[in-house]
């Protein structure tokens, strides 16, 4: 046999087990007998365009209407080549967030602190470390710890309004952008006990570092997909998803940052005091929680880690939920008004004074971030990961042990049989009266059970301060540039509108 014809036999043979493989793996929901979406692309499955074309939230909402149509309460997809399956049903919702969460405690986002130090935190860390993690890290985000730094968080609220004094005056303003920078000062000062300055300096290290990590470059994509499938042998072959250089920016201010405050004995009202009160003592305060059995709290590593995922789930989901708050406002002239007045009450009647007790307790400020939520969850889809091959009650279906189950919340909560008209922006939705008559679980922007965010209360902390400081102050309208419906960029992680978000604005006499 010639040479050539012997290459291209075992090419062809080669060829042909990769896709009786691909096959497989495309054919695995079916095979089970569980209702599955058609036509899976051969290496992209039913994601063909995320991160380059379209927002996974466009592409999860598109499966999640299929099966829906079809009365059925979740469906097989193919996440590229892995079988995945998504949630349709709330009650579903529920067992696996809930009832079930001894079998779906995991994320299924890769975590691999030996090569890749900031995978090490609390939201991709599994089973036995999470759980000791959250332990530790609870105490710091109790409502009399939010108390203690809102008065840090008031102070930057002062610069974003100084900021927005001397720029208002123009033909429109992009929003996203100057909350973007608010809430990495906010973050920046709470979480590392440092002044970024990036309302007066945007080009900040701070600000091009925080945006790069949630970039989602083809690279980085795959890397990310790889890792997820496949971890154990992602660790052996040392994969890394988080890149070099935002490491080592953060890594290094870190270090510079614990080294000066145990050198100098610095205590501030932030989360690295806290930290490293867990860290060297393995409590909060003299008379805090005792935390684990007396071990030391974290290492220089793992403080790191949860410093940086406290910086980015932080300063990205507050500014966004901010941008399309004010988006829906300027387009909702009649809420923003009554919203203003509601502001004003409060805060007059605490004597003109803003506290932490009247910026959480106004009711409709409430309902209109909830309802900002509901139309744009920062995170489009929660994942979880069963630790065990689970039976889904009531069938015969196994989903198999570490498939990524998906909850697309997005699409749940644009779901008009739980929504009427769920495009149109509507605060009163969450009136307590209107919230009783729907299923607990189709509204999830924070997650739910006890995985549910443990940032929550910083998060509308500093949405609210944010809002409330703009609002009393600016009126804000659609410009020429303000889209009637909003297009998320694809290669962001979390919804983020295409080219910002340009609104006008005018002062209040």
């Amino acid at each position: 046999m010639e040479p050539i014809t012997i290459v291209l036999t075992a090419f062809i043979f080669v060829v042909s087990i990769v896709y009786l493989f691909v096959r497989s793996k495309h054919n695995f929901w079916k095979d089970q007998g569980v209702p599955y979406a058609p036509k899976p692309h051969l290496f992209y499955g039913h994601v063909k365009g995320q991160s380059r074309t379209r927002h996974g939230a466009d592409i999860n909402q598109e499966l999640y209407r299929y099966f829906k149509q079809r009365g059925v309460p979740y469906g097989g997809i193919s996440l590229f080549i892995m079988p995945s399956l998504i949630v349709v049903d709330p009650e579903l919702v529920k067992t696996i967030l809930v009832k079930d969460f001894n079998v779906f405690h995991d994320r299924g986002v890769y975590s691999n602190p030996r090569d890749d130090p900031f995978t090490g935190n609390l939201f991709g860390l599994e089973g036995t470390p999470w759980r000791l993690l959250r332990q530790k890290l609870t105490p710091t985000f109790t409502s009399g710890r939010m108390k203690q730094m809102f008065g840090t968080i008031w102070a930057v609220a002062l610069e974003l309004e100084k900021y927005m004094e001397e720029n208002y005056n123009q033909p429109e303003v992009e929003m996203k952008d100057v909350l973007g920078r608010f809430t990495t000062d906010v973050i920046g000062t709470c979480a590392f006990g440092i002044e970024c300055n990036t309302l007066k300096t945007p080009d900040s290290d701070f600000r091009k570092y925080g945006n790069k990590a949630f970039e989602l470059d083809p690279i980085t994509l795959t890397k990310f997909f790889f890792a997820t499938s496949y971890p154990q042998l992602a660790r052996k072959l040392h994969v890394r998803t988080t890149q070099q250089d935002v490491e080592d920016f953060f890594m290094k201010i870190v270090r510079e940052t614990v080294d000066y405050r145990e050198t100098n004995n610095v205590q501030r009202n932030d989360f690295m005091n806290l930290l490293l009160q867990i860290k060297n003592k393995g409590k909060l305060d003299d008379h805090g929680t005792v935390v684990g059995k007396g071990e030391v709290g974290l290492t220089h590593n793992e403080l790191a880690a949860q410093v940086l995922i406290f910086f980015l789930a932080g300063f990205e989901t507050s500014s966004t939920t901010q941008s399309f708050c004010l988006y829906e406002l300027a387009k909702n002239p009649d809420i923003q008004d009554r919203l203003r007045e509601e502001i004003n009450r409060a805060i007059e009647e605490n004597g003109g004074e803003v506290t932490y007790d009247v910026a959480m307790n106004i009711q409709y400020l409430d309902n209109v971030i909830n309802e900002t939520l509901r139309k744009y969850p920062p995170v489009e889809t929660l994942t979880r990961k069963p630790s065990s091959d689970y039976v889904i009650p009531g069938t015969r279906h196994i989903v198999p042990k570490d498939t990524v189950v998906q909850i697309p919340i997005y699409a749940i909560q644009r779901d008009p049989d739980h929504y009427p008209d769920p495009e149109r922006f509507d605060p009163d939705r969450f009136l307590p009266e209107e919230v009783k008559k729907r299923h607990p679980y189709v509204f999830l922007p924070f997650g739910e059970g006890p995985r549910i965010c443990i940032g929550l209360r910083f998060g509308m902390m500093q949405t609210k301060v944010g809002l409330i400081n703009l609002l009393r102050r600016f009126r804000f309208s659609p410009s020429a540039r303000t889209p009637e419906r909003v297009v998320y960029d694809p290669k962001m992680f979390t919804l983020s509108p295409v080219g910002g978000n340009y609104l006008k604005v005018d002062k209040i006499a």
